[in-house]
This record gives structure tokens, sequence and C-alpha cells, in this order.
């Protein structure tokens, strides 16, 4: 396949970081910049409004849960709007829902109307890791259309009114999200279990080389007393090669706390640097606290940063205005961090980097399933109350269990998603993979 075949229309939403975090690892295929549904020059007025309605509806849901004595019954609300049925038993839940309609007359009133006019120019498949953008191609019948499912779970929106007449093919992350996608009515030839595409450059090349170095140095310290190394030590080895598995104890233990895109829960950020004082002002810990792009955010956290942080080293903040640099930021962050913690959102799936994931409440029916994957394949843990984050976190580090989760997450997760996608382009399918851990 030529290099200028390989090209692809990539279209984003700007609604919360998950569907922008999904395509852009992928932004190597891209024709022009990527799309983002919702915001960009060509939007029209008309359109903008629509979305912007949508957005800030998502937005004030997302985070009314603080809000006194009204925020519980709307936080309820936005759950059963969001609701996915259960998975068992299996059964057929392929008919039409009220959201489904939904999208079909907000697609009808202009939604996505500007991605189609520049995905028409040029006949190229469109990846797109939204499904009203999905859908709405589909609907205009010019382009081969892939939709990245960016959680463990999915609502019945995210497939056409009627499947079997859909084009739509999807990159899944996981075979829990194929088995809903069969579910709701898509053929299983027009769905790829790839993984979630993760950023290339922590994971290094297909063979894993920069996420093996990264892993071998994290288990280290998330395994101070060698619990884990005593029982899983031979296979780190195997796995990750000897020359991985040295120590160079170049740092200090680090953790990253990261807010959506909504910034809900970012008193939580405030919560866990003040129970770690002690061990931040003696150097005994790191704390990154992750704001994206949103400044109300990254204020905050200075606030907080100037209350416990007498040294100015011990918290660092990222932000930037810009979206695709906050991405570089934080993925440049991870390779020397040791514990993610963050709600279950599309960030779960970076449990395949080796990284364990410390899960703060869900928002939303899509995260309670992302949440209950994690502690299916045990690359995370529940958060406790993080008051006591000094207690609690370090008496499970002490277990090795933060290292158990680091490894699990490491083996059951699908780490090559960002190279299946070009595979499925170039061939229209991925084999099955020989090895249960290199995919």
């Amino acid at each position: 396949m030529s290099d200028s075949a390989k090209r692809v229309w990539l279209v984003s939403a700007d609604m919360g970081y998950g569907h922008q975090r999904a395509v852009y690892p992928l932004k190597y295929l891209a024709e022009e910049e990527i799309i983002t549904v919702g915001s960009g020059k060509r939007i029209s007025i008309s359109e903008r409004k629509l979305w912007q309605g949508m957005l800030n509806i998502y937005e004030f849901f997302s985070q009314a849960k603080g809000i006194p004595i009204i925020g519980s019954p709307l936080f309820s609300l936005l759950g059963l709007m969001l609701k996915i049925p259960s998975f068992y038993p299996f059964r057929n839940l392929s008919n039409a829902t009220f959201l489904v309609n939904l999208l079909e007359m907000q697609i009808d009133q202009g939604l996505c109307k500007s991605m189609l006019e520049i995905t028409s120019s040029k006949n190229i498949p469109i990846i797109t890791s939204f499904y009203a953008s999905a859908i709405a191609a589909d609907r205009k019948g010019s382009n081969r259309v892939y939709c990245i499912i960016c959680d463990a779970d999915i609502n019945r929106v995210w497939v056409a009114k009627k499947p079997m007449e859909s084009r739509v093919e999807y990159f899944a992350p996981c075979g829990k999200a194929a088995h809903r996608l069969t579910a709701y009515g898509v053929p299983e030839e027009r769905i790829h279990i790839t993984g979630f595409p993760l950023p290339i450059g922590l994971l290094g090349d297909e063979n894993l080389t920069v996420l093996k170095r990264d892993l071998g140095q994290r288990l280290f310290y998330l395994d101070p007393l060698g619990k884990f190394r005593a029982r899983h030590g031979r296979n780190v080895e195997f796995f990750l090669g000897e020359q991985n598995c040295v120590f160079k104890n170049d740092r200090m233990l680090t953790i990253a706390f990261a807010v959506g895109g909504a910034g809900a829960q970012k008193e939580i950020g405030r919560k866990i640097a003040l129970s770690l004082k002690t061990k931040l002002q003696a150097g005994e810990v790191r704390l990154i606290l992750v704001a994206g792009i949103r400044k109300d955010v990254r204020d905050y956290f200075e606030a907080t940063k100037a209350e416990v942080d007498l040294s100015g080293d011990s918290i660092s903040i990222i932000y930037s205005e810009s979206l695709h640099e906050y991405f570089d930021l934080f993925h440049n962050a991870l390779h020397e961090t040791d514990i993610l913690w963050t709600k279950p959102s599309e960030l779960s799936f970076y449990c395949g980097l080796g990284i364990p994931i410390v899960v703060s409440p869900s928002i939303g029916s899509q995260e309670n399933f992302n949440k209950k994957w994690l502690r299916e394949i045990r690359a995370g843990v529940k958060q406790e109350n993080p008051n006591y984050t000094d207690q609690w976190l370090f008496d499970t580090l002490r277990r090795g269990t933060l290292a158990e989760c680091a490894w699990d997450g490491f083996l059951k997760t699908r780490k090559l998603g960002s190279f299946n996608v070009k595979r499925v382009l170039e061939n229209g399918f991925i084999e099955r993979p020989r090895d249960a851990v290199m995919r």
C-alpha cells in the first residue's frame, strides 16, 4: 500500500478528552489536520450553537454531583440518559432507542455538517472516535467509515438505527466491547478487536521496546519490599528482557492524578496533596497534578501546590492551552509515572502500559463498565479515602498489590491498537495474535 493510500480523514469531537485522546496516536495517518466535530474554522454558526448546547448540558451534569441537595439527582439523570444495559443475559439489543432517534434528528438539523463537507472533498477512509460523525458519514455514503470505541462497553447510540444496513466498521478496545456491538446488531465481519490506540512514543515499536524499558523500572518503585518480584521475577525477566530489569534508582516514586475534560474531581487532587504533604516535603514521593487544558483547574492546582510544596520540586502541574501539547506533556510524564489516579475513563486502557490505575468515582454508565473491566483484569484498585492517601496507598504499595496491577494490565490488555488500525486499513483485517501478551 502506498503512503498516499494510507491517508485517512481523522475525526474526533470536542467533548471531553476521550474522543480526542483516541485518535491522537493515529495522527501519522491523517490527511491534513485532525478534524474536530464541534469546533474549527469551517463550522457554521448554527452547527456551533447546536454543538455548544450539547456540550454545556454534558459538562453541567458531569459537574453536578458537587451541587448541594440537587446535585445527586441531576447526576443520576445523566446516568439514566447514558445508561448501558446489563451485559447478561445475552440478548438482541438491536432495536433503536430514544438516543438513537435523537441523534438522527440532530444530524438532520446539521450536526457534523462541516465535517461531512471536508471529508467529501476526497474519497479516502474516515476514522472517527465519535459515534455521531461515524453515523453521519455512513448516511452520506461516500467514504469507508471506521469508528474507534473509546470504552470497554457502550450505549446503543454508537450503532446506526438499522445496523445491518450500515457500513460502519468498528475498532474495539477489548472483547467485551466487541460482544456488545454484536448484541446491537453489528455483523462480526465489521468488528475488529484492535485494542485502544495507545501513544506510539510510550510503546516504542511493535516489539514494545520503550514500554518494556519503562515498566522494568516502574516495577521496582511499585515493589519496595520485593514481594512481587519474589513471586514473579522470572516471568518479568522473560517478558521484559534481563536488560530492562536492572534497577537504575534515579528518581522517586511518582503519582499522577488526572481530572477529566469537564474538570470534575479536582478536589481529590488537593486532598491527595494535603495527605502526602509530609512525604512530599521529605522528598519521598513526587506528585503530578494533571489539569489538561482547563485554566480553572490549573489555578486550583497552583493554589494547592503553593499550600503544600515548600521546595517547589515535589509537585508539578501539567497544563496547556493547546490540547495536543497537553497530550504530549502528559505522555512524556507517563514514562516515569508509577501510579495513575483517575476516574475510569478512556485512560483505563493505559493500564496496558503497565501503569496501575487508582480508580476514583465514575461519571456515567460507560465509566462504571470501565471500572468493572479494570477489576476483572485486576489492573486497578478502588481509591480509598483520599484524605488518608499517605496510609492506605502505601500499605497497598508495600504489599506489592500495585506491582501486581501493573503487571496484570501489561499482560492482559491489548497494547498494539495504534499499529492494528493501520493493519486493518492495509489488509481489511488483523490476524489473530499468536502471542497473548504481544498484541
